[in-house]
């Protein structure tokens, strides 16, 4: 077998090994879609104690957190910056496997982009997937406070971080995350990266707003991990929310919504605004928090839904809540923010101005008695989501 017909081999790479968050679901999905096509595949992430069991942990460089004493944000900080011991973890692993590309997720912080850095300098093609906006922005969500803020994008300073402490409202963790940003500037992180995956056209063009080349900047929406079963055929007059409960995601929107409708409210996920928002709402009849579920209570309370919503208050990538609904046959009521949009249209879903509970009160009541066909719905998505599509065009980006 010639070069060309080979496979590449192929070290993936995140912050966490584990079901965190969506960057480590797609993560985790991505080495296993891999593996399932033939590639042989190494993984590189942080230590930590919920990481899932991996042949490649004795790699993984340590701990560190931005919490406690100024010790451990000084280890932080040396990370951040990538000095400390995880150029030496990423180099031996490079050294044993030797692969052929390097495919970065979420590495700031815990990890270092020092990563695409040295796989560039040894020749290595590096391919990064985009979750968040923290290349444009130090704190990763665009947010100050709950607010929609666009003040560093395109910035060289990144000042602004500072003067809002908009990472966390702390004024350490903005300082740390402004030196950051500038030691990893764009020149820096787009010499040493070969292809930027964006999972949203709204990613690719912010990307690109903000000075990166269009050339290195590839769309590619999200994927599931594997086609889900015919859906029921039965279905129920209640709607339902699944992730986290926080400011952004927009569920204090949600249920001021919910308190104007008489249709079942079911809400899956915890978060920091769980207690709070639960004994504030449960004395509503039609309000019902269900807590965290797994993944077979989700898929039944997506597949048995009149409609999802997703009301979130920040600029959503690619999320993936959207597409496991659709995939499960069940419309989507999304804000018309950042990539939400993009995945639907008039034949799977609505969309509301994002924060104007009243007219997401109309869109969820007109989605529950809407005449949709689920049947239509789960086979556009599963043909625009599903795997071997996906796989189909990363590994024209790997090998081109």
């Amino acid at each position: 077998m010639n070069d060309k017909d080979r496979l590449p081999r192929v070290v993936v790479v995140n912050k966490f090994y584990y079901r965190r968050g969506g960057d480590c679901v797609y993560t985790l999905n991505l080495e296993h879609m891999l593996r399932k096509a033939g590639h042989e595949v190494a993984v590189f992430a942080m230590r930590y104690p919920d990481n899932e069991p991996s042949q490649w942990e004795s790699y993984f460089p340590a701990e560190v957190s931005f919490s406690g004493p100024l010790s451990e944000k000084l280890r932080g900080l040396r990370r951040m910056l990538g000095i400390d011991d995880v150029a030496t973890s990423f180099n031996a692993l490079l050294n044993d496997f030797r692969p052929d590309v390097v495919h970065l997720n979420n590495i700031h912080s815990y990890l270092s982009p020092i990563l695409a850095s040295i796989a560039h300098a040894r020749g290595v093609k590096v391919v990064w997937t985009l979750h968040d906006y923290k290349l444009i922005c130090p704190s990763y969500s665009r947010l100050t406070g709950t607010q929609i803020c666009d003040r560093c994008h395109g910035s060289r300073s990144k000042t602004c971080v500072l003067k809002t402490r908009c990472m966390k409202g702390s004024a350490a963790a903005s300082m740390l995350a402004w030196i950051e940003a500038l030691r990893w500037r764009r020149n820096v992180v787009e010499r040493d990266t070969d292809v930027f995956i964006c999972p949203s056209r709204f990613m690719a063009e912010e990307i690109a707003r903000a000075g990166f080349s269009k050339q290195k900047i590839h769309t590619l929406n999200n994927f599931i991990p594997s086609v889900p079963s015919a859906m029921t055929s039965v279905r129920g007059k209640y709607y339902c929310y699944v992730g986290r409960l926080s400011e952004e995601k927009g569920v204090r929107t949600l249920l001021k919504a919910a308190t104007m409708l008489q249709h079942e409210l079911r809400i899956a996920g915890g978060g920091p605004l769980f207690d709070e928002l639960k004994a504030k709402y449960e004395q509503w009849p039609q309000i019902k928090f269900l807590g965290h579920l797994d993944g077979e209570g989700v898929a039944k309370l997506l597949g048995e839904a009149a409609c999802s919503v997703l009301p979130s208050e920040l600029y959503e990538n690619n999320p993936l809540g959207v597409i496991e609904s659709l995939c499960m046959g069940t419309p989507v009521v999304g804000a018309a923010i950042g990539g939400i949009s993009e995945l639907i249209n008039d034949n799977n879903g609505l969309t509301f101005t994002s924060g104007n509970e009243k007219e997401l009160a109309a869109a969820i009541d007109a989605a529950v008695y809407g005449p949709w066909d689920n049947e239509a719905i789960r086979q556009e998505a599963i043909e625009r989501f599903n795997p071997e599509s996906y796989y189909s065009r990363l590994l024209s980006i790997y090998k081109k």
